[in-house]
């Protein structure tokens, strides 16, 4: 069952699974990423004692509770508009107003995108979880993945490098990691975070660096 995959806390996994409902068809969004997520969070949560990993679990699960796609005009509000739906879905769990604020503040702040301070333990380690997942080899793969479903084209055929021209990552995946993903592998906010993301950050520049002596860039 995927919510064994959730250890120690299966059986709110199971639940919050069924009232989640299915993932959409974003291979980049789907439960495996979930997976990955709480792995990392995990990984954090071990070297912070006061961390809550019940509360950690469930906003993992439900961080991307609501699907906006990359390119839609919502991208900034989808956490926001996660966090609100999570709220309704953990009610039939009878959790305090306070607990249930905290729940929402850590969807509300994991995104990039939303520009939203994580005032919490457990935000910040939620904000850490989810963007190791997009960086180091998953975060190439979903980059590339996520490019073809936009429709993007691999890189400029005359700047690959961006050298000479402005970054464009909608019409060029390559683009993106000096857009955002390299500015992304800076951001960390707890230590195990950090050491981590150090790791897969060296892993994307060294891809980027192999992929343009590849190509000729």
């Amino acid at each position: 069952m995927a919510s064994s995959n959730f250890a120690p806390h299966a059986a709110l996994a199971s639940f919050l699974l069924e009232a989640l409902g299915p993932t959409g068809t974003d291979g980049s969004h789907d439960l495996t990423h979930i997976q990955r997520v709480w792995r990392n969070a995990l990984a954090i949560a071990a070297t912070e004692p006061a961390a809550d990993t019940e509360l950690l679990l469930a906003a993992v699960i439900l961080h991307d509770c609501v699907a906006v796609e990359k390119d839609s005009p919502l991208r900034s509000q989808a956490s926001r508009l996660s966090a609100e739906r999570a709220r309704d879905l953990v009610r039939p769990l009878g959790w305090s107003a306070a607990r249930v604020d905290a729940l929402a503040h850590a969807i509300a702040t994991h995104s990039f995108s939303a520009g939203l301070t994580p005032e919490t333990l457990e935000a910040r380690i939620v904000q850490d979880a989810d963007r190791l997942d997009a960086i180091g080899a998953i975060g190439v793969a979903r980059c590339f993945y996520i490019g073809g479903r936009l429709q993007s084209g691999l890189y400029s055929p005359d700047d690959p490098a961006a050298d000479a021209r402005p970054l464009d990552d909608k019409r060029f995946v390559l683009d993106h990691f000096k857009a955002k993903l390299f500015q992304v592998a800076d951001g960390f906010l707890t230590p195990a975070g950090q050491k981590m993301a150090a790791d897969r950050s060296r892993t994307m520049h060294d891809f980027v660096s192999v992929f343009l002596a590849e190509i000729g860039g």
